[in-house]
């Protein structure tokens, strides 16, 4: 299961897809020698002129990309996390997840770069304009884009498989704009900050955490290899049974019936339209919520939906640490 806000790919071209990043993890480790997260990672060689080195991206394409990028384009909001992360400015970005602008947390990085387009939808006339010479396509799927981008410049990389994680993209990524030992750096950093994080909550140290996207139909939870559940897992934090599975996308929708599985000793709630913002302040005034755990002790905190039901980025981990520490520790 995908997120939802992502198109989805047929079983049988998820199969391809499948073994071609199997076939190119494998070949990575027997070539370079690393360990399965870095499968990707040590993928780049160096051309003769130094110009240009070749990459696996995370469908085992080799791609040709520069050394050195000077003019990149993403087209997902993980994507721009982790080149900003990376010390990078790209020239053209896409709006954040379900919205018509950048996404609020990166707002202060990106004034004045360029907007070429919705999130995995690019205008392509912008993305000429923005003149290229690396696009980095997050989990895009659809070939004819795929085709139309590669047009304007080869050097196009589809960044996420449908299993990957944050750190493993960020690798990949960092591989195509030749810093891998910073990516490297950067989760290091990440993890230790976390760990240290979840050991000053207090009392709320190892709570149990409820991590939920309210949709216009009703509440989903987030497995816990999803983003944000892997942030609070790394922070010591605990799932509430009902929620700790594995996996890395939301259930379906959950009817006012089933409200108890999304309850905990903390509940943190997000929305990404409109519409599941109205359903949300709906439900808070029926007595099935009232009578959640979370509700009743003033656990209930609202978050920011573009950035906690996202695949993720380093930047992005910073946020939803920072959010479950201010939430637990301020208790």
């Amino acid at each position: 299961m995908t997120l939802p806000s992502r198109p989805s790919l047929s079983l049988s071209r998820r199969a391809v897809r499948a073994a071609a990043v199997a076939a190119a993890a494998t070949l990575l480790m027997t070539g370079c020698g690393t360990d399965s997260d870095d499968a990707r990672g040590d993928a780049g060689k160096e051309s003769a002129a130094s110009a240009t080195r070749t990459v696996k991206d995370a469908t085992g394409r080799a791609v040709e990309v520069p050394a050195d990028p000077k003019r990149i384009v993403t087209l997902t909001q993980e994507d721009l996390d982790a080149v900003l992360a990376l010390g990078l400015k790209p020239v053209g970005i896409t709006n954040g997840q379900g919205l018509d602008k950048p996404p609020a947390y990166l707002a202060d990085k990106v004034r004045g770069i360029d907007v070429v387009g919705n999130l995995l939808q690019p205008v392509m006339d912008k993305v000429v304009a923005a003149k290229p010479d690396l696009i980095l396509a997050g989990d895009m799927q659809d070939e004819q884009v795929l085709k139309q981008l590669r047009e304007i410049t080869p050097a196009t990389l589809v960044t996420t498989a449908p299993t990957d994680d944050w750190k493993l993209s960020l690798r990949g990524i960092g591989n195509a704009v030749n810093k891998l030992g910073a990516a490297n750096e950067v989760i290091t950093e990440h993890e230790n900050a976390a760990r240290a994080a979840g050991e000053k909550l207090g009392a709320n140290k190892g709570a149990e955490v409820s991590i939920v996207r309210w949709n216009p139909d009703g509440p989903s939870w987030m497995e816990n290899k999803q983003f944000a559940s892997g942030i609070a897992l790394e922070m010591g934090l605990k799932r509430p049974k009902a929620q700790n599975k594995d996996g890395n996308a939301h259930t379906p929708s959950l009817s006012l019936e089933k409200i108890n599985e999304i309850d905990g000793d903390w509940l943190f709630l997000s929305t990404l339209t409109s519409d599941g913002e109205k359903a949300l302040e709906e439900v808070e005034t029926k007595p099935a919520y009232k009578e959640l755990k979370a509700v009743r002790t003033g656990h209930a905190v609202t978050v920011d939906g573009s950035v906690w039901s996202t695949r993720g980025g380093p930047l992005a981990a910073d946020v939803v640490m920072n959010d479950i520490s201010n939430a637990l520790s301020a208790s």
